[in-house]
């Protein structure tokens, strides 16, 4: 019986590679009308549509997965945009930097705190807009992350643009993604400032 199979997917195989037809351009349909025409032969009817069956049920097999595969993207997509909502939305300043203090990612409040647009801070280092005091301690707030302590914080000031400098807190830890840093400024608590 497996050989009768193996030879009908062979003669298949040759109608559809024949000159009459570009198996390039052969669409599903061209293909099941060589099935139909080997399942119409008596000597080939049974195992033309025992063949035909598994394809069916491979076919359903692939919508069923389609359908799964589309579903589990809509469900992916949806806790993305809603992660990049509480990134972007957070009432804190998120930021990743790498050793050097070089702004990889931060989210708006960010480059609000900083009064400076996303766009400016990206790629620049984050102690260029510190006081040179604060710039020394994010260093040494990154030094004792990267030495293995799990967490540090620190306070820190920078300048805004014709004012006073303006205190803020910093928290930094690992990024568990590499090589990098999070780190977290927000306004100090009440009273400390």
């Amino acid at each position: 019986m497996p050989d009768k199979q193996l030879d009908l997917r062979l003669r298949a195989t040759a109608r559809l590679k024949g000159p009459d037809l570009d198996i390039t351009r052969a669409s599903a349909s061209e293909a099941l009308g060589v099935l139909f025409q080997l399942a119409s032969s008596p000597s080939t009817a049974q195992d033309a549509l025992a063949l035909l069956h598994e394809l069916q049920v491979h076919q359903i097999e692939l919508e069923l997965q389609d359908e799964e595969l589309r579903g589990s993207r809509a469900e992916l997509e949806q806790a993305l945009n809603r992660q990049t909502a509480l990134y972007d939305c957070a009432p804190v300043g998120y930021f990743t930097i790498d050793a050097e203090t070089v702004v990889h990612e931060l989210n708006l409040m960010g480059a609000k705190l900083l009064g400076l647009e996303q766009a400016d801070l990206l790629g620049r280092p984050l102690d260029s807009v510190l006081d040179e005091r604060s710039g020394q301690g994010l260093h040494t707030l990154i030094a004792r992350v990267g030495k293995g302590q799990q967490t540090a914080s620190c306070a820190l000031a920078f300048a805004v643009r014709g004012g006073q400098p303006r205190a803020i807190q910093a928290l930094a830890s690992r990024d568990p993604a590499g090589e990098r840093f999070l780190l977290v400024l927000t306004d100090p608590p009440q009273g400390l400032a």
